[in-house]
């Protein structure tokens, strides 16, 4: 008598990839070198993005993205963060030469990881810019889940005390958008591939996806303290609020 055959294992769910921005120049924060290297709370201000991408659920894979003349510095910056070889492995983490713009190192990136999305290992791709250092694992969770529902998600804050070019008050409701923002991967990478053949370049990545993708973005509740380090203060800042966590 034979036994019957053992089922067939699941196939794994599909992952997360994170892809964060760090080939800017940041010369407004005045430090000589890319604000990405600069020190943050005893670390470089990367490797606090790099973190918590790492942290969010179901990621594996990591996309850094640098300028091409400063990836050995990069690559040195981020070596003691990197995860740690262990029996279950480790999200994947790759260094990819960046664009001359925003959108072309997002290009860049999606590019790196269009296997993955092809061959249905990633469903999801959160893009990041890695001068955010205090977005929270719980951030890119939040917008992963409401990409997987709807499309497309980013962060929001409201703004507040702001006023038209002719100083009259903004209209009420205003929200200042953030990142990470995630995206269903298929859909995003076909947006980028149209909008390479258009010759069109999108204001960040919600730009690109709402263009092309024909499906929603939808705004996730956030605060200021998801601030992007731009000038010298910011840095001032970014301390305080690590600190007090």
């Amino acid at each position: 008598m034979t036994s019957a055959p053992s089922p067939a294992p699941a196939p794994p769910r599909p992952g997360v990839t994170v892809v964060v921005l760090g080939a800017g120049a940041g010369n407004r924060v005045g430090a000589g070198v890319n604000k990405v290297l600069i020190e943050l709370a005893g670390r470089p201000l990367l490797a606090w993005s790099l973190t918590h991408a790492l942290a969010t659920t179901g990621v594996d894979r990591v996309v850094v993205v640098a300028a091409p003349t400063e990836h050995a510095e990069v690559a040195d910056a981020l070596s003691a963060y990197l995860p740690q070889d262990g029996p279950d492995g480790g999200p994947e983490v790759a260094l990819v030469p960046g664009g001359t713009s925003r959108h072309g190192s997002e290009w860049a990136a999606l590019q790196a990881v269009a296997g993955h999305v092809e061959a249905g290992r990633t469903d999801v791709v959160a893009i990041h810019d890695g001068a955010r250092p205090l977005a929270s694992p719980a951030l890119f969770d939040a917008v992963v889940a409401a990409a997987r529902r709807h499309g497309g998600a980013l962060p929001a804050a409201a703004t507040h005390g702001l006023v038209a070019a002719d100083l009259t008050p903004a209209p009420r409701g205003l929200v200042g958008v953030q990142t990470p923002q995630a995206f269903r991967a298929r859909p995003l990478l076909e947006a980028y591939r149209a909008a390479a053949r258009d010759g069109f370049e999108g204001t960040d990545t919600a730009a690109t996806f709402e263009r092309y993708a024909g499906l929603p973005v939808v705004a996730v509740p956030s605060t200021p303290a998801n601030l992007k380090v731009t000038w010298p203060e910011d840095l001032a800042l970014a301390e305080e609020l690590l600190s007090a966590r």
